[in-house]
């Protein structure tokens, strides 16, 4: 099962969940710094005030990456260290870290896909209403500029934003993620100023010469119960109704505006009964309609639901009154989140035929799984049978004709895992938090030998 002969073969991190160093070099606060300290947010109270301490332990790391082959390392700047207060004056310190990660990099044969944004918006810009207010757009395509002016000699891969819906929903909307805020309205806002940043950073990238800029989203394929195990499954017409509105809240919210310059007529509908539409502005889809090359998926399972008359919309889902999110009929990761390989492959060649004009790259794919160390071990098979699935399906999406380019791994390390902490390993390579050993586990050995096969 041999992949095209130009396929890209790597993983992926971000940098609140690995780098540490919080308080070094002129980096301001984030607002996982705050989000992570306030009691209760973080399972066991954990922070990222450490993490893998990839800032001090980089070099090792890439050394890591040579050994395992891999072509590619997807990270993310930190906005914080580059502008500690989210605007004005550049920190050169910061700026440096970057430019000494991205050469060394490059000198073991490892191309770097930077990713502008995942998630650790300036504190100050917070303080200042966050993704709310309509001014962080411009800051963010600010910051995006000092970036490449930076780095674009030698970067040649360009992510804007990391998962604008978990984002807006989960930061603002259900408040499990920082900045912790529950307010359907100012999610579906933020939602839109993130867009409005993407399109800004996008074309004041492509005006200074990015070879290829890609926007990244956390999407799915929305099914219903009797079709997680069963493709051909018909739904009914209100069970397909409820998986239309998702599909439009969870991918063509963001993909929609990008590629084609529109929003949904389910995204209006919500806008409307949530504080209305005056956010967006004349003008704003045409700036959002930035050309992209690249349309990043990050895919781990799908999203199941039915029609439930009467109830409510979820927290993190305005508009989805009447539809009842439902389990699937798999088993599951230490997550808890259903294992359907096939998922992905159906999610590739939908995108594809949606949005045909953009190429396609898995920037995230991965599981987490209760590793235990035995004789210096990590005999993670869960997560080999994981990835093989997965990686098969991606296989099947080609012969289909879906235009991928790509496969990064999540994750090169074991991090901090957002609101779980460090209680759910998603790493190839397995991190002791006490001494920071590093040690790669099966998978990593194994993604390794598919690696330099170029297949399964």
């Amino acid at each position: 099962m041999i992949f095209p002969e130009d396929f890209v073969w790597g993983a992926a991190t971000a940098s609140y969940q690995i780098e540490g160093a919080v308080k070094e070099d002129g980096r301001g606060q984030s607002i996982w710094d705050i989000f992570s300290h306030t009691p209760g947010k973080v399972a066991d109270g954990d922070t990222g005030d450490v993490a893998c301490d990839h800032y001090h332990r980089y070099r090792d790391d890439i050394a890591l990456m040579r050994e395992l082959r891999l072509a590619a390392y997807r990270f993310s700047v930190a906005w914080p260290r580059i502008q500690p207060d989210g605007e004005g004056e550049i920190n050169p310190r910061g700026l440096a870290f970057y430019d000494r990660l991205v050469d060394e990099l490059l000198t073991s044969g490892i191309s770097p896909y930077v990713t502008l944004y995942h998630w650790d918006l300036p504190q100050a810009l917070e303080d200042r209403g966050g993704w709310t207010n309509r001014d962080t757009a411009y800051r963010f395509a600010d910051y995006a500029q000092a970036v490449h002016d930076k780095l674009g000699d030698r970067v040649t891969d360009w992510a804007t934003l990391n998962e604008p819906w978990v984002a807006a929903f989960l930061g603002y909307g259900n408040g499990v993620h920082a900045p912790g805020r529950r307010d359907p309205g100012e999610a579906l806002r933020s939602a839109h100023h993130l867009l409005l940043g993407h399109g800004l950073a996008a074309r004041r990238l492509r005006e200074s010469g990015a070879g290829s800029i890609m926007l990244v989203v956390n999407s799915a394929p929305v099914l219903t119960p009797a079709q997680v195990n069963d493709p051909s499954a018909v739904a009914g017409e209100a069970d397909a109704a409820a998986a239309r509105r998702i599909h439009a809240l969870l991918t063509r919210q963001f993909l929609d505006p990008a590629v084609y310059g529109t929003y949904p007529e389910e995204v209006l509908a919500a806008a409307e009964r949530n504080g209305g539409t005056a956010h967006i502005q004349d003008g704003d889809l045409e700036l959002i309609n930035a050309p992209l090359d690249l349309i990043g998926i990050n895919y781990y399972n799908p999203c199941v639901v039915e029609a439930g008359p009467g109830l409510p919309a979820d927290a993190a889902w305005p508009g989805s009154e009447g539809v009842r999110f439902a389990p699937a009929d798999a088993p599951t990761t230490a997550m808890g989140w259903p294992i359907v390989p096939d998922g992905l492959s159906r999610l590739l060649v939908r995108l594809s035929k949606d949005y045909p004009q953009v190429g396609l790259m898995v920037t995230e794919n991965g599981a987490a799984f209760d590793d235990v160390v035995e004789d210096g071990r990590v005999h993670d098979d869960d997560r080999v049978a994981y990835l093989d699935g997965h990686l098969r399906e991606v296989h099947r999406a080609i012969e289909a004709g879906a235009d991928l380019r790509g496969y990064l791994v999540w994750s090169l390390l074991d991090n901090f895992e957002w609101a779980e902490g460090y209680r759910r390993r998603f790493g190839i390579v397995h991190v002791d938090y006490a001494t920071q050993e590093r040690m790669p586990k099966d998978s990593a050995l194994w993604y390794r030998d598919v690696i330099v096969r170029n297949g399964l």
